[in-house]
């Protein structure tokens, strides 16, 4: 069940590319991220991080493996799951792609939920949710971009 979002970004690829894939910073471009729990110095492929989550009334953490990480194309990707020992998970892809003086950022989340709940119901209502959250955090993002470049 995959889910999109792109957007126009007035700021550089590759500092926008830095700040997506430094994990430390991610709660300052996504709302619903409550926290870092745990996460490494330098993101490679295989290396994982923690981080918390508070949505659908909820809070919960995840964990993310870096499954793709390339400078030269600008495209980062990993998965995530619940560190509660459910089986699903989501696919994360994003693609910065220089345009002008500015890029364009493509961000997909793919989720593959795995059992009853998780299938029937709340991957549906995730999905809806995560349209209007990417789009936020992708707005969010440039903001960030332009705060660490532009101190």
């Amino acid at each position: 069940m995959p889910v999109s979002a792109t957007a126009a970004l007035d700021a550089d690829a590759g500092d926008v590319f830095a700040l997506i894939t430094n994990p430390r910073h991610l709660p300052e471009w996504n709302r619903i991220m409550t926290r870092v729990v745990d996460a490494p110095e330098k993101v490679d492929v295989g290396e994982t991080w923690t981080v918390e989550f508070h949505a659908l009334g909820q809070s919960w953490r995840s964990v993310s493996t870096a499954t793709n990480f390339d400078r030269g194309t600008l495209e980062f990707a990993y998965r995530s799951g619940t560190d509660d020992g459910n089986p699903s998970y989501a696919d994360w892809t994003w693609t910065v792609t220089p345009s002008g003086p500015g890029c364009v950022v493509t961000v997909t989340a793919d989720l593959h939920p795995q059992t009853f709940w998780r299938r029937v119901v709340l991957a549906k209502i995730r999905a809806r949710q995560l349209k209007h959250e990417l789009a936020e955090s992708l707005e969010n993002l440039e903001a960030a971009v332009v705060r660490q470049t532009n101190p």
